[in-house]
């Protein structure tokens, strides 16, 4: 909940108003809030909506892979729209290996339509005990040689902590393709930040 979903939404349309052909991304996604396309395919709701800002009819092509939960740890799998089976967490953990050629090939059929894709990920992107079996954050963010950027959300608190425990979960390889920081949800005096704003990028030679 920092936001990624708006602000890719706001990626999109403005990439878009500036002329570019320019298409959504997230390979995984888990909601329960579903978005049925003209072929009959199931994808999140978010990835619908950035479609729409892209001024684009919704693909499974933009979100292969959803994740319909159905307890705390199991979820229906859905794969380029059509249900595959409901699964345990542990269950879907050992079938991902699988599905990496599937994320790859949307990647790559999404690539070859576009100037630019602006690609969602799902939750930290340094989630180490996920990091094996990685389909959706930087394990996607190196496939397409993106340019990443970081987002926190302070109305949670501890948003300098989060920014920088992530930079140093990263390997030097996935910090290469970070270009910056965002702060959401920011309200008040921004004099308050600034100090906390230079000490980051001062630290890590990248804006905020």
């Amino acid at each position: 909940h920092v936001g990624k979903s708006l602000l890719t939404a706001a990626f999109c349309r403005i990439f878009k108003q500036d002329g570019y052909r320019v298409l959504p991304f997230k390979a995984q996604n888990m909601s329960n809030n579903a978005y049925v396309t003209t072929g009959g395919g199931e994808i999140g709701r978010a990835q619908a909506e950035q479609s729409f800002a892209c001024g684009i009819e919704p693909s499974v092509l933009v979100n292969p892979i959803l994740l319909k939960p159905t307890t705390d740890v199991g979820a229906q799998v859905i794969v380029l729209g059509k249900v595959v089976g409901t699964m345990t967490a542990q269950e879907y953990q050992e079938f991902k290996p699988q599905l990496r050629s599937t994320v790859t090939d949307a990647l790559r059929k999404l690539t070859e339509r576009a100037d630019i894709l602006v690609i969602e990920g799902a939750g930290s992107p340094a989630e180490i005990n996920l990091k094996a079996s990685d389909l959706v954050n930087m394990w996607v963010a190196k496939q397409a040689n993106a340019k990443v950027l970081l987002v926190g959300d302070i109305d949670r608190g501890g948003v300098f902590a989060h920014l920088v425990g992530t930079m140093e979960l990263l390997d030097e390889e996935e910090r290469r393709l970070v270009r910056g920081f965002v702060i959401n949800k920011f309200r008040g005096d921004l004099a308050l930040l600034e100090s906390g704003v230079q000490w980051l990028e001062a630290r890590y030679g990248l804006p905020v």
